[in-house]
């Protein structure tokens, strides 16, 4: 059975088409178009934006029409195309102009603790309609900034129409002594948007470390984070009258 996202066609060729116009217009900030930057571009939109699956050919036409019509599904994937392509610029890999068959990286086999993404959405507290615009932020247990496995993971994130309110963040691997330990890890989100009141949530993850960095995502190894719930600045949460 042959499975197809139809979003990788659609990604690319947006990609594609900004890189070009930058390019084309001679903008000041786009300091390479090589292939490797786009490709990495266009798996940051990927990872922002939920997929759409189709096997048949049927499947393929009614799919591509309901996409074809959705001008806010485009704006976002646009928006998220700009967005790739400055964090791209502005943090490329040292190999990033290399050919494609070149850019493999020797995986460190340093005992490690290897974090699974983490994935969550923001909700209207009175609609239970995903919120887009949304900023969330991860801190540690000291309230410092988490670092991201690379600039294409952003710390804020930001949450878009297309996405229906979803965050996502993948932590860089953490140095340890030695496999087989498990520790528990303390995190902080804090969300915030235009017109709503800003709320923190806490959580904790427990990882085991591993004998190397894992550096392929895996979509299986990932943590799904409680709804959170945003109310407007004029609305009272009833959980605070309780």
């Amino acid at each position: 059975m042959d499975v197809h996202n139809l979003m990788e066609e659609l990604v690319t060729q947006h990609v594609n088409i900004i890189y070009d116009l930058l390019k084309n217009s001679n903008s000041s900030w786009l300091s390479c178009d090589c292939e490797n930057c786009r490709l990495d571009t266009i798996s940051y939109v990927l990872n922002r934006i939920p997929p759409k699956y189709v096997v048949s050919g049927r499947g393929v036409t009614y799919s591509s029409k309901s996409v074809e019509d959705d001008h806010q599904l485009k704006a976002d994937i646009d928006a998220l195309s700009n967005e790739g392509i400055r964090l791209v610029s502005e943090t490329k890999r040292p190999f990033h102009s290399f050919p494609r068959k070149d850019c493999e990286i020797d995986i460190p086999e340093i005992p490690s603790f290897n974090f699974p993404t983490f994935m969550g959405t923001i909700l209207d507290g009175t609609t239970f309609e995903p919120i887009a615009g949304a900023k969330v932020t991860l801190h540690d247990d000291q309230g410092q900034l988490v670092e991201m496995v690379d600039r294409t993971w952003a710390n804020p994130a930001k949450t878009y129409n297309s996405t229906r309110g979803t965050y996502s963040f993948w932590i860089k691997s953490l140095q340890t002594d030695k496999p087989g330990i498990t520790k528990k890890f303390h995190f902080t989100l804090q969300v915030e948007a235009d017109d709503y009141t800003p709320i923190i949530y806490s959580f904790e993850v427990p990882v085991t470390s591993d004998s190397v960095v894992k550096n392929e995502l895996n979509s299986v190894f990932a943590i799904k984070i409680k709804d959170l719930i945003l109310f407007k600045t004029d609305i009272t949460n009833p959980m605070e009258e309780q």
